[in-house]
């Protein structure tokens, strides 16, 4: 497969015509290096390889390795991770809401032909100093996260649908950590079957 198009045959002007590329496709196979290797464990090189382009393109296109990285993160949310929000505007209860958010993330985290676990979580953890400001933009990204499940549970706490006096904020934070807590499982070769089965012991934690 050839994302490059072939430049015009004739006489070249200087140093000739840049190629041209699909930043779409190029920017998908950045974030699968970064979804497979992590932020720092991909290396420039890789990712001009994985992308099939120039240094001078992915300069002139992208940016910086950081800024790369950041909209493969948001390429990520939009596509493979985007479908948390879907399920949290569904006409659905709270609590089936997050029953059936668990399951689609035992479902999203195995699914064939991708790397294990999710983007978000897994691909900056810890940092070196240098890449720093780009963690501290993941951690935006989680954040938001929190507060999409907070939202959507201070409805059902005003609708009635949890006991009065819940702490939305706590209960968020409790689905999230076991989120991405599966995660991290997926990563390690957790099976679907298993990931399903922590996805339900969730679900029964709702407050009665």
């Amino acid at each position: 497969m050839n994302d490059m198009k072939k430049e015009d045959e004739g006489p070249r002007r200087g140093r000739g015509r840049p190629r041209t590329f699909d930043q779409n496709e190029a920017l998908d196979r950045a974030m699968r290096v970064f979804w497979e290797r992590g932020y720092e464990g991909a290396s420039l090189d890789v990712l001009l390889t994985e992308m099939q382009i120039s240094p001078s393109s992915l300069y002139s296109v992208f940016g910086d390795k950081e800024a790369l990285f950041l909209a493969a993160i948001d390429r990520y949310l939009s596509g493979p991770g985007g479908y948390f929000e879907p399920i949290l505007r569904a006409d659905l209860s709270a609590r089936e809401a997050f029953r059936q958010l668990g399951e689609a993330v035992a479902v999203e985290l195995t699914t064939e032909g991708r790397p294990a676990g999710c983007m978000l979580s897994l691909a900056l953890n810890h940092a070196s100093p240098a890449a720093e400001p780009a963690q501290a933009e993941v951690q935006k990204r989680r954040t938001g996260s929190l507060q999409a499940f907070q939202t959507r549970l201070d409805r059902a706490l005003v609708g009635g649908e949890l006991p009065a006096g819940t702490d939305t904020l706590e209960l968020a934070r409790f689905y999230l950590t076991v989120f991405q807590g599966m995660s991290v499982q997926a990563r390690d070769g957790a099976s679907r079957e298993s990931l399903l089965a922590t996805a339900a012991a969730a679900a029964r934690a709702w407050p009665a």
